[in-house]
C-alpha cells in the first residue's frame, strides 16, 4: 500500500461545551491538519495523487474554517468542536473530493498543540 500526506494549518476559536476546565471558554488554536491518501497501485505516471492536488483541496475546506469561531458552525453547533469531530468534519469533506479509482482518503489527522493530535478514519 501507498501512502502520501499533506499538512495544512489553520487558525480558529472554539469553546468546548460540557468541558470541565479551562478550555470551556473560549479560546484558540494554530491547527495543523494532515490529511494521508493510500492506494494500492500508482497512477499512470507513478503517484497515489499529486501533492498540489491534495493541498489544493484541503487549502479549500479549511479556508471555511480559518479565522471562525468554530461553534457557529452549523455542523459544531451540534457537534463539540473538539479535535475529534474536527478531523471528522474534514474527512468527511474531503472524502469524496479525494477518493479515485486509484485511491482514496485514509484518514485525517488535527493537531491543536505540538503534542497534541486527533485523527478520524472509516474503517
Amino acid at each position: 500500500m501507498y501512502r502520501i500526506s499533506v499538512t495544512q494549518t489553520f487558525g480558529a476559536a472554539h469553546s468546548l461545551r460540557g468541558y470541565e476546565g479551562k478550555c470551556e471558554s473560549l479560546h484558540g488554536h494554530n491547527w495543523k491538519v494532515e490529511a494521508i491518501v493510500c492506494g494500492d497501485k500508482l497512477n499512470p505516471i507513478g503517484m497515489v495523487m499529486d501533492f498540489s492536488v491534495v493541498k489544493k483541496i484541503l487549502t479549500k475546506i479549511l479556508d471555511e474554517l480559518d479565522h471562525t469561531h468554530l461553534n457557529t458552525i452549523a455542523y459544531f453547533k451540534k457537534n463539540n468542536p473538539s479535535s475529534e469531530y474536527i478531523a471528522r468534519f474534514i474527512f468527511d469533506k474531503l472524502k469524496n473530493l479525494l477518493n479515485t479509482k486509484v485511491c482514496k482518503l485514509e484518514e485525517v489527522r488535527v493537531w491543536e498543540t505540538e503534542s497534541a493530535c486527533a485523527s478520524y478514519r472509516e474503517d
